[in-house]
């Protein structure tokens, strides 16, 4: 099941994407929004696998929204304007539906999401500003929540994303990674003792909080 959003400002756009979405048993649409601005926290918090997104909108145009949204969700453009698309495209978009947009049209562009599902066992790509880094698994140590941003920790570097901690480990291999407090994930993989209420990774010392504490030692010392 993918989750996802649809941003726009027009109502009859809106609700045509409501209608496709409705058609698709793997589709699951978690909000619609006029206002891109409105959209930020359902983005946050929610696990958006794809998000249907407007150009020309007048609080902010699609293309710099685009920038703001999550590294784990999937961004279709939907706009009535094709000299938009290279830039589109830059962003890194999945794909680019010109307005009016048939059935079969959308249903190939949420296809392409489908098949890069498998690309992400092993790797995942991180949005930093203008920046996407695409990393191994790994190769990541912990995350780490920072206000509105997440820390990657990978090989000693650190990539700095906005999403939130919530929404990032609903998207991660439960079997790799584990959260130990409301600030820290870890891969288990990296895990080498636990000291007190202080899980090691050789020589980083990440707190565990109370709430996880049995769930830690069960997973990963029993």
């Amino acid at each position: 099941m993918f989750k996802c959003v649809i941003i726009d400002d027009e109502e009859l756009a809106r609700e045509l994407l409501k209608s496709y979405v409705a058609k698709l048993d793997f589709l699951e649409l978690a909000g619609s929004f006029e206002n891109p601005l409105e959209a930020m926290t359902c983005l946050k918090t929610e696990d958006i696998k794809i998000v249907f997104l407007d150009i020309q909108m007048p609080e902010i145009k699609g293309t710099a929204f685009a920038k703001l949204i999550p590294s784990t969700a999937k961004i279709i453009f939907t706009t009535a304007y094709s000299e938009y698309a290279l830039e589109g495209f830059e962003l890194d978009a999945i794909d680019y539906l010109l307005k009016p947009i048939a059935f079969q049209r959308f249903l190939k562009a949420v296809q392409k999401v489908k098949s890069e599902v498998p690309s992400f066992a092993d790797t995942i790509t991180i949005k930093s500003g203008y920046d996407l880094f695409k990393v191994k698994l790994d190769d990541i140590t912990h995350i780490e929540s920072d206000s509105e941003y997440v820390v990657f920790h990978v090989n000693g570097k650190k990539i700095m994303s906005y999403q939130s901690l919530k929404s990032l480990e609903k998207s991660l291999n439960s079997s790799q990674f584990i959260r130990v407090h409301r600030s820290f994930i870890v891969n288990k993989s990296k895990v080498t003792g636990l000291k007190g209420r202080d899980l090691l990774l050789t020589t980083i010392s990440i707190p565990v909080s109370d709430s996880y504490y049995d769930k830690i030692k069960k997973e990963l010392f029993s």
